[in-house]
């Protein structure tokens, strides 16, 4: 029997699954404990088609459209925030409904509204069509935020009036990005009125160092995360920027091609917040019946963050 090569597996911690995806499909589940199947979620509940299947077959129906629900059974609003005039709507037809906003989005709604209320132009740093960015920019009138993308986009940023300006982000975008959009606003407009936190929420910029600092000792970068996932597409990127060989978005092990690891001695792993531990443990052992494995989880800060249930499920 062939010896079998030897692969150093480097384990990013913190990954997987954040707060506020934690706290979004605990709601799922106790709603559907509370109220029975079906239950009905605005969208994916968070993007990751694992969770999305598990949720299914406990009785969850994902929908697009609040239209596309009926009104005697309850509905839940997805991780990423909506616009305000879903919660209105669905009071108005009388709908039981759960908010699962992750509290660290709903954060940047209030920093939004209190922009908007104290008279100041609003920028929304974020990508265009994304769900977080659609909620975000549905808390105020049509018009009242404008989206900058990227680096050009604060180039040509022109202010509608002279009354101020402040500037909120999307919670998952790439920490460097921004830093940089961030820094062409406030040296063309010195004035600009910035959120008292930064919105870029922990579990990303975590991710995204813990990555930063893998890609320096590693040949290949797998990251655990479905395509339609902000955060999992950053720390793709980030690992491509710091320098490393090749990176690789994967749903789980059975997207893995085995040719990425001619030649590689070294993979970092990593998942993105929306993604189940459940799916490291399939690559893992994926890798093992393929190599000689030794793994090494490289942890770079702890995680304690728990958010509440909403009043509706803790009774």
């Amino acid at each position: 029997m062939l010896a079998r090569n030897a692969l150093e597996i480097l384990l990013a911690s913190p990954r997987g699954f954040c707060a506020g995806v934690d706290r979004a499909i605990q709601i799922v589940e106790q709603s559907i404990e509370k109220w029975g199947a079906p239950i009905y979620v605005r969208h994916e509940i968070v993007h990751n088609k694992h969770v999305v299947q598990r949720l299914s077959d406990l009785g969850a129906v994902f929908v697009e459209e609040l239209d596309e629900c009926p009104d005697d059974r309850p509905v839940i609003f997805s991780a990423h925030g909506v616009p305000k005039s879903v919660p209105k709507e669905a009071a108005k037809r009388n709908m039981i409904y759960v908010d699962a906003t992750c509290p660290l989005v709903s954060k940047v709604h209030v920093g939004a509204e209190r922009h908007y209320s104290e008279g100041r132009e609003i920028i929304l740093i974020g990508h265009e069509g994304h769900p977080e960015v659609i909620g975000t920019m549905g808390q105020l009138p049509d018009g009242v935020i404008s989206l900058v993308q990227d680096a050009d986009d604060a180039r040509n940023f022109m202010p509608k009036s002279d009354k101020g300006l402040a500037y909120v982000t999307q919670t998952t975008l790439s920490v460097d990005d921004t830093v940089e959009i961030v820094s062409i606003l406030e040296a063309r407009f010195p004035d600009i009125a910035k959120p008292h936190k930064e919105d870029i929420c922990y579990a990303t910029t975590n991710r995204q160092e813990a990555v930063k600092i893998l890609s320096q000792r590693a040949d290949l970068l797998l990251v655990i995360g479905s395509k339609t996932s902000s955060n999992s597409l950053r720390l793709k990127e980030v690992g491509l920027r710091e320098g490393i060989k090749a990176a690789h978005l994967i749903d789980d092990y059975s997207d893995i091609d085995w040719n990425w690891f001619d030649g590689v001695k070294t993979l970092a792993l990593t998942a993105g917040a929306s993604a189940p531990e459940d799916l490291v443990k399939g690559v893992i052992t994926a890798c093992n019946e393929k190599f000689e494995v030794t793994l090494t989880e490289v942890n770079i800060r702890n995680e304690d963050v728990v958010f509440k249930l909403p009043r509706a499920l803790e009774q």
